[in-house]
């Protein structure tokens, strides 16, 4: 198991460093600079004095070999728009709003996916497995953004039950969250339906229900405990996804979290705040994906991890 981690970490260190080097001079290459947005309000000696402080002035190796060397060293620096404001605290201060909003979407989309997914595994009527093939059809085909404007406009404006402007509020929750799970919901729907229908076939099924077992104790104790294994494999890049923010959803809502500072620092050129998201967002995910392989190893015995 030991092995396995340092193996996995290893590996992930590797992608980081490419996802980092890709990154990096990808957003150089594109014409534009951080300070192009202020050319009519700034002299040209200044902005050449700007350029020179930030050391943009720089070959592209000698910036990224800098970069690199500030960032073993915890030194994220500081962002090209917000004169003084260092990355690390930017996305300190929108990280709350993001997880909290991510969180109540994966406990919605877990919940709510499972429930579904089971209830058409097993249900004898057929309207339970259309409906939940109906909301899965939905989810899929919906787009997230789509979704948001049309609760917002019924919602939030028609019928004005539900507020539309930040996380103030557990109402403030209800839209974005449910934005957010729509299409988890279908996706973790529709593997317990197909797992649960596979390993209620399986021998060990079959031996337990012909031993009197209660059905209920069946479906819990055994069928959903192997079912489920697919779902926490869905689940550990999901939480990462969540966690880290969405762009389009957080901006709509006006939530003040880093998927709206993604966008903000993509829009501005803020190179230094794009570096330090990316390898954020990184992290979360490769952290993520390692954790889960564990939950399910543990899970599953029959998963060996070398």
């Amino acid at each position: 198991m030991g092995k396995y981690i340092i193996k996995r970490l290893l590996i992930g260190i590797v992608t980081l460093f490419a996802l980092m080097t890709i990154t990096f001079f990808l957003m150089h290459i594109i014409p534009g600079s951080p300070f192009a947005g202020e050319t009519s309000k700034l002299p040209a000696a200044v902005k050449e004095k700007l350029i020179e402080k930030y050391g943009l002035n720089q070959p592209l190796t000698v910036q990224f070999l800098t970069y690199l060397k500030n960032v073993m060293t915890g030194d994220f620096g500081t962002s090209l728009n917000r004169k003084g404001k260092a990355v690390v605290d930017i996305i300190m201060g929108g990280i709350g709003p993001t997880a909290a909003l991510g969180f109540v979407a994966f406990v919605i989309a877990m919940v709510v996916g499972i429930a579904l997914g089971t209830a058409a595994a097993f249900s004898k009527q057929k309207w339970v497995g259309g409906l939940v093939a109906f909301i899965a059809t939905i989810g899929v085909s919906l787009p997230s953004f789509l979704l948001a404007l049309l609760m917002m406009l019924l919602f939030g404006v028609i019928l004005r039950w539900l507020p539309i402007v930040g996380l103030s509020t557990w109402r403030h929750f209800i839209m974005p969250s449910i934005a957010l799970a729509l299409s988890p919901i279908a996706m973790i729907a529709r593997l317990v339906r197909t797992s649960l229908e596979e390993v209620m076939r399986q021998d060990y099924m079959i031996l337990a229900r012909s031993k009197g077992t209660p059905e209920l104790k069946v479906i819990l104790r055994h069928a959903l405990k192997n079912a489920l294994v697919p779902v926490i494999t869905y689940a550990g890049p999901l939480i990462a996804t969540l966690l880290t923010g969405s762009f389009v959803i957080e901006t709509l809502f006006s939530v003040p979290g880093i998927g709206a500072e993604f966008v903000n620092s993509v829009s501005n050129r803020d190179y230094t705040l794009i570096m330090a998201l990316t390898i954020f967002y990184g992290s979360f995910i490769i952290i993520a994906n390692i954790i889960t392989d564990l939950i399910t190893a543990a899970m599953d015995p029959r998963i060996r991890l070398s």
